[in-house]
C-alpha cells in the first residue's frame, strides 16, 4: 500500500477514535447531570399529584355546601374551604414553577452538549474532506503508478469508497443531531413561556387569596355572626340586584325602539364578536359561576375580569351609549350600557369613573370609563369582593356567556 494511503488511513482512524472519545465524554457528562435533574423533576411531579388530590377534596366540600340551603354557617364553610383550596393552589403553582425551571435547566444542558458535539464533528468532517480532496487530485494513472500491483490499487480504491460511505453516514448523523437540537430548543422556549405564564398565574392566585380572606372577614363583620342578620343581608342584595336588572332591561328596550330607524345606528353593521374591555385577561368569576359568592342571591350574569382600580375600560365594539349611571356612594352600582347592532348589548359594571355621556356613539376601543370594584369605593355597589370589571353580553336583552364572544 502506498505511503499516501497509509497516512490517510491513519488520519481517518485517528479522527474516528478522537471523535468517539469526544462524543462519549460530552454525552456522558451531560447525561449524569440530566439524570439527576430528571429524578428531581419526578419527585416534584409526585408532589403535584398529591396537591391536586387535596384540591379535589376541597372542591367536593364546596360543592356539597353549595347544594345545601343558604345559611351563614354554610357560607362561612364555603369561604373557608375556598381559602384552603386557594392556598393549596398556590403551593401547586409554586411546585409547577419549580418543575418547569428544572426542565428548562435539563434542556439547556442537553442543548449545550449537543451543540458541542455537532461543532466538533463538523470540524472533523471538514478535515476528512480536505484530505479526500487532496487524494482525489491524483488521476487513475498516477494511483496505478504509485502502487506496486493491481491488488494495492484495488485496495486503495475500495478504501476510498468506504471512506466516502462513512463520510456520508457522518453527515447524516450531524443532520439528525441538528434536527434533535432544534426540537430541544423549541421545547425549551415553550417551557420558558410556560414558566412566565405560571408566574402570572401565581400572582393572580395570591390576589384571589387576599380577596377571599377579606370577603370572609367582611361577612363576619357585616352579620356579626348572626344568622338573622345574614338572611336580612341576602334579602337586601336580592332587592338591589332586581332593581339594577329591571333598570338595565328597561333602558335597553327604550333605546332600541328609539334607534330602530336611525341610519347612524344601522351603519354600525351586525356584530358577532367583541374585544376584551380591559387589558387584563384573568377572570375571577365566570358566567353563572357555581362558586360565585352571591349565587344564593342571583346567577352571575357576566364575567368578572381582574382590573386594578382606575384601569381604562374600552368599548368592546362600536355602539350607542344607552345608559351611563354615575354614582356618588359606595352602595350605588355604577355602570355603562352600550347598545350594539344584531340585538346585542354590553354592560360594564362597578365603574370608578365614566368618560362618556348617554345618547352618544362610541367606536370599538374608545375609553368609556374606568374600573373600580374595590369594596367601599364610589360606584362599587354591593356585589363586590375585590377590584374588577363586571362585563356582560346580552342577546335580546338576556345575559349570555361573554366568553363565547371574546377572543
Amino acid at each position: 500500500m502506498s505511503r499516501v494511503l497509509k497516512s490517510f488511513l491513519f488520519l481517518g482512524l485517528l479522527s474516528l477514535i478522537f471523535y468517539g472519545n469526544i462524543f462519549v465524554s460530552a454525552v456522558g457528562n451531560s447525561s449524569v447531570e440530566v439524570e439527576q435533574l430528571n429524578r428531581e423533576i419526578e419527585a416534584k411531579k409526585d408532589k403535584i399529584k398529591e396537591l391536586e388530590v387535596t384540591i379535589e377534596k376541597y372542591k367536593k366540600n364546596i360543592d356539597e355546601k353549595l347544594s345545601e340551603s343558604a345559611s351563614l354557617k354554610n357560607q362561612l364553610s364555603i369561604l373557608s374551604n375556598r381559602i384552603a383550596q386557594t392556598e393549596t393552589d398556590i403551593n401547586l403553582t409554586t411546585e409547577k414553577l419549580d418543575t418547569t425551571k428544572l426542565e428548562i435547566e435539563a434542556l439547556d444542558i442537553s442543548i449545550k452538549a449537543k451543540e458541542e458535539v455537532i461543532a466538533k464533528q463538523k470540524r472533523l468532517i471538514s478535515k476528512i474532506i480536505q484530505n479526500l480532496h487532496a487524494n482525489d487530485q491524483k488521476n487513475f494513472l498516477e494511483i496505478m503508478l504509485t502502487n506496486k500491483n493491481l491488488a494495492d490499487f484495488y485496495n486503495q480504491a475500495k478504501y476510498l469508497e468506504d471512506v466516502y460511505t462513512d463520510l456520508g453516514r457522518s453527515v447524516k448523523q450531524v443532520r439528525v443531531a441538528k434536527e434533535d437540537l432544534d426540537k430541544k430548543k423549541s421545547e425549551a422556549e415553550n417551557r420558558r413561556k410556560t414558566y412566565d405564564d405560571l408566574l402570572v398565574e401565581l400572582d393572580n392566585k395570591k390576589k384571589d387569596l387576599v380577596e377571599q380572606t377579606a370577603n370572609k372577614q367582611n361577612l363576619l363583620v357585616t352579620t356579626k355572626s348572626s344568622e338573622l342578620r345574614y338572611r336580612t343581608l341576602l334579602d337586601s342584595l336580592r332587592q338591589q340586584y332586581k332593581s339594577v336588572e329591571d333598570e338595565v332591561r328597561s333602558y335597553e328596550d327604550q333605546i332600541r325602539k328609539k334607534l330602530a330607524n336611525q341610519d347612524d345606528f344601522q351603519s354600525i353593521g351586525n356584530i358577532d364578536s367583541f374585544d376584551w374591555p380591559v387589558s387584563g385577561r384573568y377572570v375571577t368569576a365566570l358566567f353563572h359561576d357555581p362558586g360565585y359568592p352571591f349565587r344564593k342571591v342571583f346567577e352571575h350574569s357576566g364575567v368578572d375580569i381582574r382590573a386594578v382600580q382606575g384601569t381604562p375600560v374600552r368599548a368592546a365594539n362600536s355602539g350607542y351609549v344607552g345608559r351611563a349611571k354615575h354614582c356618588s356612594l359606595a352602595s350605588c352600582y355604577s355602570y355603562i350600557l352600550l347598545i350594539h347592532n344584531g340585538n346585542l348589548s354590553t354592560v360594564y359594571g362597578h365603574l370608578s369613573g365614566i368618560a362618556v355621556t348617554e345618547d352618544q356613539y362610541v367606536n370599538r376601543g374608545d375609553i368609556i370609563g374606568y374600573s373600580g370594584g374595590t369594596p367601599g369605593t364610589v360606584g362599587a355597589g354591593p356585589f363586590v369582593t375585590g377590584a374588577h370589571l363586571h362585563f356582560e353580553v346580552r342577546f335580546n336583552g338576556i345575559p349570555v356567556d361573554p366568553l363565547g364572544y371574546l377572543p
